[in-house]
């Protein structure tokens, strides 16, 4: 039961990264403690505890390399701040497309707005769907590793 509950929870987490509706990488991380709670295993624990370190890393990474790509793109700061606010509001108020719509869109008008030259706007959207492409493909993998670490503990300890 455990290992059938934590593997829909790990399917929908990964759902949730790809369509922004759930904190994806976060639910297939913490459905790893929901199969340790219920396998009553201390070395299940140890299998989180690695799990929770890839997802940090997963994280930390997720914001690095595209923040790092934007900034090489000529986005600002400022630019980035406004759109991850833009992002947030959009997505309440456009569940599943507002965030990203939000996001890229946001960038879009105030690169047009700051440089008053719209081709160049547009190369840094592009820009700018890069990152955001590239961060789904990091919380993927996060999420893909943290499910393999966790299949692995499951062979290991025979907690099937």
């Amino acid at each position: 039961m455990g290992v059938t509950l934590t593997v829909l929870l790990m399917l929908v987490g990964m759902v949730g990264i790809v369509v922004p509706v759930l904190p994806g990488l976060a639910l297939v991380a913490a459905s790893t403690a929901v199969w340790a709670g219920l396998h009553h295993d201390r070395r299940a624990w140890v299998v989180v505890g690695v799990c929770a370190v890839v997802y940090l890393v997963g994280l930390v990474v997720r914001y690095l390399v595209p923040g790092r790509r934007l900034r090489g793109a000529g986005v600002g700061s400022w630019t980035l701040a406004l759109s991850v606010v833009v992002a947030l509001v959009a997505g309440v108020l456009l569940p599943v497309v507002g965030a990203p719509v939000g996001f890229v869109g946001a960038i879009f008008l105030v690169e047009a707005g700051r440089h008053r030259d719209a081709a160049r706007a547009w190369r840094v959207t592009r820009s700018a769907l890069a990152a955001v492409g590239v961060s789904v493909l990091v919380e993927l993998t996060a999420a893909w590793v943290v499910a393999s670490t966790w299949a692995a503990g499951v062979l290991l300890l025979g907690a099937a």
